[in-house]
C-alpha cells in the first residue's frame, strides 16, 4: 500500500502565470490561481504547479559538474511537429539536432530542461 500519492510537480520560476501559459500550450489543461502560485490541471494526470521564486537560477544543461535537478519527459506522436510547436511557444532547443534519436531536449522559458520523446 502506498504511503502517499503524487499531488503535483512544482516548478520554481520567476513568473508562474507565464510558465503555466507555456505548459498549457504544450499539454493543454486548465490554469487555476494567480500571483505566487499557479496550477495547471491536466486531464488524467497530476497537476503541474508553478511557484514564484524571485531568485530563480535556471539549471545548466548539459553540465556534468552541475545538477539539472530534474526534467520532464513529454511523450509525443510526431517529434518534428511537436518541436515546431514548443519552439513557437517559447522553448529553446538544448540538444535537438540529432533527428535519428527518439528524443530531443529543450528548455522552457524559465530554463527548466524537458524532453520531447517519441517512445
Amino acid at each position: 500500500m502506498a504511503l502517499a500519492h503524487l499531488g503535483a510537480v512544482v516548478l520554481d520560476c520567476p513568473d508562474p502565470r507565464a510558465l503555466a501559459d507555456f505548459y498549457a500550450g504544450v499539454l493543454g489543461g486548465t490554469i487555476e490561481g494567480e500571483g505566487r502560485w499557479v496550477d495547471l490541471k491536466v486531464a488524467g494526470g497530476a497537476a503541474l504547479a508553478f511557484q514564484a521564486a524571485p531568485g530563480h537560477v535556471p539549471p545548466k544543461w548539459p553540465a556534468p559538474d552541475d545538477s539539472q535537478q530534474f526534467h520532464l519527459d513529454l511523450t509525443v506522436e510526431d517529434l518534428d511537429a511537436a518541436e515546431r510547436e514548443v519552439l513557437a511557444l517559447g522553448a529553446t532547443a538544448l540538444d535537438a539536432a540529432d533527428h535519428s534519436r527518439t528524443f530531443r531536449v529543450y528548455a522552457d522559458p524559465a530554463g527548466h530542461p524537458f524532453c520531447l520523446c517519441a517512445c
